[in-house]
């Protein structure tokens, strides 16, 4: 251990020595080094760490020979299972169209050897592929060391300070198991200590409804560390003599009883086509291009009907989420006539302190106009009621159980769209009767700002000291402007202020931006996000991260 030790802070010394020693003898030639903070892959084949992008001073050309790179500071070389090094032209953006060098083994200092004119700026990226087998818990760290090109020795950036990439799972990419596009994410834990992520199956296109999308769920019994291949949950095929085209399911929230062995997913149906007016289109094939969506014009009526409005679907599984009910329609239960729309949040749902549980649902009223509310069942799932709206103009929400036994409804809110000023916030609804009336929540409108998105709610529940304690946590794109910079924060007033000293960026870079959060066990949280590095990204914080 101590030879280990003493040749660790040998080849540490010597990098050190390297980076403050060396001078740059090449004029023709200049350096700086980009990073991003976004997260390192399993599952994927190349992941963008590190981009070193070299200027010439004239176009006269010179040749780049060397480039060294440190991985000092990764938590864990066995982590990684090659490096490459990759050129982009003027664009400057990542594309493994061209490499430089051979692939490489993890080493404290790895050395690329090739030759490369440079006559125009470009950009030369750092890949890294990990092990199946590295450990989501674990950081990657990488560092431009020099370029030795034809003219002399480029050394590294001086005022660049390297991140500590966090490591996780490409769960879903484009074109996994020949579907085009993975969307939606909801994640849970079931009292087994499994997770479930579900997601929606977009099978032909990025499209949302309608389309052929189904709900497909994946299943880990190990924390995260490893997923079973993915199962289709809810599809509704070519019911009523219609291809899947015009049979979609989407928007998926997943909810488990945490007081009996059932577990439920809720979708939302949408069978053929209703035009702007309204008008149910007939005579639809495989062929027809007529496309609506349900919150768009008059895609959804009010009534119950299948051709008259979007249908609410509920699965079930009793063994731990191996094998799953046909799907009930709810409809009747759940929707006022009058409503144009009445649909389940994506996400996850909640088992309240007694017993009952809750789906946080959304909707258009009787003109259409959008809102989010709450529906319950107190029967453990045979039966299901739906609340008042909680907000107008609001949409996908996300509920918790306070400490006083109230609901905590967040809600996204369309009037953040495209609103960069002071008064871009979240609703924020409590209620203390199941939605029959709502208060406003003192941080609402004003304590988490959004670019009109989903955002995940989530309350953890751990022990310090000896003590049971719990804190509530929320994820989206931390941004007023823009679906980018993914980030958890944390609440331990329930939800009355979030500290900025207690938020945690996974990706900083832009990404669809929906994500859900769960507690894998009292120390670790688990969240799912569509990511800018992977369609649904999946990874694991441990808790010592979020409060410290």
């Amino acid at each position: 251990m101590k030879a280990l030790l003493r040749k660790y802070m040998t080849v540490s010394l010597f990098i050190t020595l390297l980076l403050s020693a060396c001078r740059s003898v090449d004029e023709k030639v200049s350096m700086s080094i980009r990073q991003y903070q976004v997260p390192v892959l399993i599952n994927k084949h190349d992941n963008p760490v590190l981009q070193i992008i070299l200027i010439p001073a004239d176009t006269s050309g010179t040749t780049v020979r060397e480039i060294s790179v440190s991985l000092e500071g990764t938590t864990d070389l066995e982590d990684v299972k090659a490096l490459r090094l990759f050129v982009s032209g003027g664009d400057l953006k990542f594309s493994t169209a061209k490499k430089f060098g051979k692939d490489q083994l993890p080493a404290t200092v790895v050395k690329f050897s090739d030759k490369l004119p440079v006559k125009d700026s470009m950009s030369i990226w750092l890949s890294v592929e990990l092990a199946d087998s590295a450990s989501l818990l674990n950081k990657i760290m990488t560092q431009c060391i020099s370029v030795k090109t034809s003219a002399g020795t480029v050394i590294h950036d001086t005022a660049f300070s390297p991140l500590e990439l966090r490591t996780g799972i490409a769960l879903r990419k484009h074109l996994d198991d020949n579907v085009h596009t993975y969307r939606i994410p909801g994640l849970t834990t079931t009292n087994k200590g499994t997770l479930l992520a579900i997601y929606d199956i977009r099978r032909n296109s990025s499209r949302d409804l309608q389309g052929d999308i189904d709900i497909g769920l994946s299943r880990s019994n190990d924390g995260g560390n490893t997923w079973e291949p993915m199962k289709t949950v809810l599809d509704m095929h070519k019911w009523g003599g219609l291809p899947q085209k015009f049979n979609g399911v989407s928007d998926a929230c997943i909810l488990v009883d945490n007081t009996s062995d059932n577990i439920f997913i809720a979708g939302l149906w949408m069978h053929g086509v209703l035009d702007r007016d309204g008008r149910w289109i007939e005579g639809l094939t495989e062929d027809s291009d007529a496309w609506e969506h349900q919150w768009r014009n008059r895609g959804s009526q009010p009534g119950y009907g299948v051709k008259e409005t979007s249908q609410f679907l509920i699965t079930s599984s009793s063994d731990d989420g191996i094998t799953w009910s046909e799907p009930v329609n709810i409809t009747l239960m759940g929707k006022k006539r009058e409503w144009w729309l009445w649909a389940p949040a994506p996400g996850h749902g909640i088992t309240l302190k007694n017993g009952t549980l809750v789906i946080p649902t959304q909707g258009r009223d009787s003109e259409g106009r959008p809102f989010s509310n709450i529906t319950w069942s107190g029967d453990g799932g045979k039966t299901w009621k739906t609340s008042n709206p909680a907000y107008s103009n609001t949409t996908e929400s996300m509920a918790v159980e306070l400490s006083d036994g109230s609901v905590m409804l967040n809600m996204r809110h369309n009037q953040n769209r495209n609103n960069m000023t002071a008064n871009n916030g979240r609703a924020v609804a409590v209620t203390s009767d199941f939605g029959e009336t709502w208060t406003e929540h003192p941080s609402s409108r004003n304590a988490l700002i959004e670019p009109t998105c989903m955002g995940s709610l989530h309350r953890h529940h751990y022990t310090e000291n000896g003590i049971k304690k719990s804190i509530l946590l929320f994820s989206n794109p931390d941004s007023r402007t823009a679906r980018t910079h993914m980030t958890i924060k944390v609440s331990f007033d329930e939800g009355m202020t979030w500290p900025a000293e207690n938020r945690l960026l996974l990706d900083e870079l832009r990404s669809a931006g929906y994500s859900c959060l769960t507690s894998i066990d009292e120390n670790t949280i688990g969240i799912l996000y569509e990511g800018s590095q992977a369609l649904l990204t999946f990874e694991k914080i441990p808790l010592s991260e979020l409060i410290r």
